[in-house]
């Protein structure tokens, strides 16, 4: 068995799709599907259900799945270690973030924690999307995952394969321009109607804020009448656009609070559509370098929730996870 059949095998459990798999990997398809092939021969049981349109796991492929992640996982991280070991830099810590809490949160979070720890670590952070970070983590290329969670959300984080602590709160508010001539009105206001549908800028798929909105609004008793004019994966972009006048979109109170105390941005609903959510760092099981395991020790002894805005929080309501 290759090691690179396992990352095949990853690659088209996470795309569903062996083209863009071979796309991610750099290999053409007839070559990924050899290899897959030879890994079903390998273990012995067929671990995709392939039909004209769609792929998916069979039983076998998600038993197997995680131990794949795993394995992967174990090998990168070792290979991480052996090479800081060389270098003498065990001491460096490696985070993945998402972009939002890379600008409103991390930057004093880990102030807080290096001016209580008896040791100054070397920091390395890589901001992007949460599919991308969660891909960091899975392969064993970060320490540490810091993303928004919900509950109502279940990533291949939420294993027995990785542990997490809540740090800190944030919200998820929808938010418009002020309507003319209506004084602290917004323009495009919940829930809208059949007729008349809220012009609506949302989050991708890969984007974490967007795998939890698609969460709650599924389970809501909330219904709004939307209607999708712009998607993106990057929440200050769509700050950025609800503030040209293009819609509203739900968007985490960290990034909006100036805009909201200043009244360029005004609620586009109650507080009845306001979304709490958790921030979160997660880690392998596995066990970490010293520095990364000194770390994780302080911040499990120390369970401080932070609000990710600086001003204060309001008591936070259910919203639409009711």
């Amino acid at each position: 068995m290759e090691i690179n059949w396992l990352h095949d095998f990853i690659a088209v459990a996470s795309t569903r799709s062996f083209s863009r798999a071979a796309e991610e990997r750099n290999s053409s398809q007839p070559a990924l599907s050899r290899r897959i092939k030879a890994l079903e021969v390998w273990t012995g049981a067929p671990l995709f259900e392939r039909t004209t349109h769609t792929v998916s796991l069979t039983p076998a492929g998600e038993a197997f799945r995680l131990t794949a992640e795993d394995i992967v996982r174990r090998l990168a991280a070792g290979r991480v270690e052996a090479q800081e070991a060389a270098r003498g830099a065990l001491d460096g810590l490696k985070f993945a973030s998402t972009n939002a809490l890379s600008l409103t949160f991390f930057p004093e979070w880990l102030r807080r924690i290096e001016t209580e720890l008896n040791f100054v670590p070397n920091v390395q952070l890589v901001a992007n999307h949460m599919d991308a970070c969660e891909r960091m983590l899975l392969a064993g290329e970060v320490h540490f995952l810091l993303c928004h969670h919900h509950p109502a959300v279940v990533t291949a984080l939420t294993t027995s394969h990785f542990r997490s602590i809540h740090v800190g709160d944030d919200r998820l508010i929808p938010a418009s321009i002020p309507a003319k001539n209506s004084g602290k009105g917004p323009r495009f206001k919940l829930p809208g109607t059949e007729a008349a549908p809220v012009q609506f800028l949302g989050f991708r798929s890969e984007s974490g804020m967007g795998k939890i909105l698609e969460a709650v609004r599924s389970t809501s008793p909330l219904r709004a009448h939307l209607k999708a004019a712009f998607t993106s994966h990057l929440a200050k972009l769509l700050v950025t656009m609800v503030q040209a006048g293009r819609g509203m979109a739900w968007l985490p109170e960290s990034l909006i609070i100036d805009q909201l105390a200043s009244g360029e941005l005004v609620r586009a609903g109650g507080q009845e559509w306001e979304i709490p959510i958790e921030i979160h760092v997660f880690r392998p099981s596995a066990r970490l370098p010293r520095a990364a395991e000194a770390f994780w020790q302080h911040v499990r002894d120390n369970p401080r929730h932070t609000s990710a805005t600086p001003a204060p929080v309001r008591s936070r309501r259910r919203g639409l996870n009711t």
